[in-house]
């Protein structure tokens, strides 16, 4: 992630970046000339008043021409009534175009990443995915509201500046400006100094963020194993860091500010002296030299808050170049299948399938197997043989190396993708579920699933029992990961989530290894009304559960070393029938 970071470090105008970035105000693109116009509007209208004000003491009043003064005061009263509106259109537009942007941005980067497959997840670091998508995104906001147009604005308003100090007066122009050099000496130490500060600030929180997260998620490994003054001591030395990068930040600001105010105060000091000698010997007018004063403090503040903007601008790239990056990863299964029957007879078949997560390290090899309809087969084999895999494939989550999948005789990727999946129902052994309602959780937000299907499927799994006994019932509030439920109460409620589909092909990953013996006797129970009339493949930890089966598929290391009846397997006294006694004896 160090390395992600680093590469797009260096740019503070990236065409590239800013280009695509504009992509995304397209749509909004007369707001944004909008607001381009007022910016470089006000960046005129400012330096405006110092020269009015100069007109008005010169001509006006120590000319003694009180109907001139009147109309003078109006016409500064206009300015700054129109300069007010321009400020507030200014930062309303730009707030506004900055939130717009980024709300559609990250509703663009969330629809991205639910079409990816689940192999770049796996590689994935998830909290980099939740910076990408809430942090970076939100600098986006940054380009516009403190970004280039702030920046074209300020050095418009410094250019235009310049030009009337000149106009007016070109000897105590080069006097006021005389210290400008070494003002943007600091201000470009300054900007490089807080640019650092400001990676190591964003580092220090992701490292404080990453902390705090995995260790109020795994509190209860902690206080297991008493761990909490260990875990409070490494808090400690994160918190530091931050807080020092936070400090270091502070400390260019504390130098810099008053290293600009007193440069600023000697350009001052020099105007007046300079100009008071003038105004004696009548070569320089009063309203001239009050109007430099008030152009130099003009001057110096854009200058100022330029470095800042640079940054902030900066920041703001990095980000957009960041989530941009992710924008462009296609990481898409190919999804190019249109077919949808009216249902599925539900034949499986696995025809020399070859299947590797990375590279060619395969963990499924030359694997063949038939599932006719209706029929329940039973996958078994130590952890990592490659059983997972198999069903993963068959969801069209991964896709295979080499071979084919075909359901009914036809291949898997003919079929859409978003039909097939609603046409396969997965239990798998660690279940899911989200900080909400039990019924979202089942129906995941369905509006097509009524209260009676949700009803009629916890009936067949036995779930409707302790369903009613839940405060509110369907209504009960899941807590996160349903910490509130237990193990094998969140095992029925996937059972149900899977069965209020009425999928045609049920898919049963090892459902019943986390429970208790009376849950899984009340699964066992629901399992035949479940299977009954469904193809079923079932992953199985616990070869109790599947002595029914029509067929037991044994994978070793990736390949099918046996396959047959349970009794088929026992009469073969290998590798089916030596787990079987493990078991036994661990049992007995």
């Amino acid at each position: 992630m160090a390395a992600e970071e680093k590469e797009f470090s260096g740019k503070v105008f990236d065409g590239e970046i800013l280009s695509k970035v504009y992509a995304f105000v397209t749509p909004y693109r007369h707001i944004f000339y909008l607001l381009v116009m007022l910016t470089l509007v006000a960046g005129l209208v400012t330096p405006l008043r110092p020269y009015l004000v100069q007109v008005t003491i010169d001509k006006y009043i120590l000319a003694n021409n009180p109907s001139g003064l009147k109309t003078m005061m109006l016409v500064l009263v206009a300015v700054l009534f129109f300069q007010a509106l321009l400020d507030y259109a200014n930062s309303y537009l730009s707030a506004w175009l900055g939130q717009t942007i980024i709300k559609d941005v990250r509703q663009k980067l969330y629809a991205h990443l639910l079409q990816f497959r689940l192999s770049f997840f796996d590689r994935t670091p998830i909290g980099r995915l939740i910076t990408r998508s809430i942090s970076d995104i939100e600098t986006i906001s940054d380009i516009f509201t403190e970004g280039l147009a702030d920046i074209a604005g300020s050095v418009l308003q410094l250019i235009f500046i310049m030009a009337l100090m000149l106009y007016l007066d070109w000897r105590l122009t080069l006097i006021s400006l005389s210290v400008i050099p070494f003002l943007l000496i600091s201000t470009y130490i300054f900007k490089e100094k807080v640019k650092k500060s400001f990676n190591d600030v964003r580092t220090a929180v992701a490292n404080l963020n990453t902390f705090v997260q995995e260790h109020i998620t795994g509190m209860n490994i902690v206080q297991i194993f008493n761990s909490e003054e260990r875990e409070y001591e490494k808090f400690k030395a994160i918190n530091k860091e931050h807080r020092n990068a936070n400090l270091r930040s502070v400390l260019y600001y504390s130098v810099y500010f008053p290293v600009a105010e007193v440069l600023s105060a000697a350009g001052i000091g020099l105007l007046v002296w300079w100009g008071a000698r003038g105004v004696v010997n009548e070569t320089v007018t009063l309203g001239t030299l009050i109007a430099f004063i008030m152009y130099i403090n003009m001057f110096f503040r854009p200058i100022r808050e330029i470095a800042d903007k640079f940054n902030t601008l900066q920041m703001g790239i990095v980000g957009s170049a960041r989530v941009i990056k992710l924008l462009e990863t296609n990481e898409y299964l190919p999804a190019n299948g249109n077919y949808k029957p009216d249902r599925l007879e539900g034949r499986v078949r696995f025809e020399n399938i070859w299947f590797a997560y990375s590279d060619e390290n395969y963990v499924l090899k030359n694997i063949s197997f038939e599932v006719k309809p209706g029929e329940t087969v039973a996958l078994v084999g130590a952890t990592g043989a490659g059983k997972s895999s198999i069903i993963n494939l068959l969801s069209r989550f991964y896709e295979v190396n080499k071979g084919k999948i075909s359901i009914d005789d036809t291949n898997l990727l003919e079929y859409d993708l978003e039909w097939l999946r609603t046409r396969i129902g997965v239990v798998l052994q660690d279940v899911f579920l989200f900080s909400d309602t039990l019924e979202n959780n089942i129906t995941l937000g369905n509006k097509n699933i009524s209260k009676e299907q949700i009803v009629a499927a916890a009936k067949a799994v036995g779930a409707n029992e302790f369903i009613e006994r839940l405060p509110g019932g369907l209504d009960y509030n899941v807590m996160e990961r349903g910490a509130t439920l237990s193990v094998g109460q969140r095992q029925l409620i996937s059972f149900v989530r899977a069965m209020v589909y009425n999928p045609e092909i049920l898919v049963l990953d090892e459902a019943t290894s986390s429970v208790d013996s009376e849950t899984e006797a009340l699964i066992q129970n629901a399992l035949s009304s479940m299977l009954k009339g469904r193809t079923s493949i079932v992953i199985a930890h616990r070869l109790s559960t599947i002595r029914e089966a029509d067929k037991i598929i044994v994978i070793d290391k990736g390949q099918i070393v046996e396959q047959g009846t349970h009794e088929e397997l026992l009469a073969l006294e290998g590798y089916y029938a030596n787990l079987n006694r493990m078991q036994y004896q661990a049992f007995v």
